[in-house]
């Protein structure tokens, strides 16, 4: 939960996160949310997006109660109709340097992906991968987020 809050604050500061490629257009959008993965009560995953809001209280709130909805109903919370969503994927099951992937034409939100945290000496590291539609930013503009992002974790 903290994770998916602080990639939606370090969002809301790049605008070119406010924007999505849909086939030949690019959609604009107010909101963010984030989509995480859920194991539900079948044994099987289903997505689930968490809408941002800046109070962390709400958003813990609003987290838990809409992925024990999608656990329990084994079925999909998609908020992808108003909202710019970032997909994100935990495989806390292994270690993780890096993932790589395609934008199809279908799936073309900013996608981060992080495994097993690690420890080394005295510090904990949690490397992340983070994927984007180039038309929809460029790599100064995903440098400026992940910044933000590390200012985020760093802040809590």
């Amino acid at each position: 939960m903290l994770l998916c809050y602080c990639i939606t604050k370090a969002a809301v500061n790049v605008k070119e996160f406010y924007t999505l490629p849909v086939g030949e257009k690019l959609m604009q959008y107010d909101t963010i949310a984030v989509s995480t993965i859920v194991n539900n009560k079948c044994g099987d995953i289903n997505f689930c997006d968490i809408p941002y809001t800046e109070d962390l209280e709400e958003f813990n709130r609003t987290y838990l109660e809409n992925t024990s909805w999608v656990a329990e109903h084994c079925d999909n919370r998609d908020l992808s109709e108003n909202n710019m969503v970032i997909g994100t994927s935990a495989i806390v099951e292994t270690e993780l340097d890096g993932a790589v992937g395609m934008n199809t034409g279908v799936f073309n939100n900013p996608f981060i992906i992080w495994g097993r945290y690690r420890k080394k000496f005295f510090r904990y590291y949690l490397p992340i991968s983070f994927q984007f539609h180039h038309t929809q930013m460029d790599g100064s503009h995903a440098g400026r987020f992940l910044e933000n992002l590390q200012k985020e974790i760093n802040a809590l």
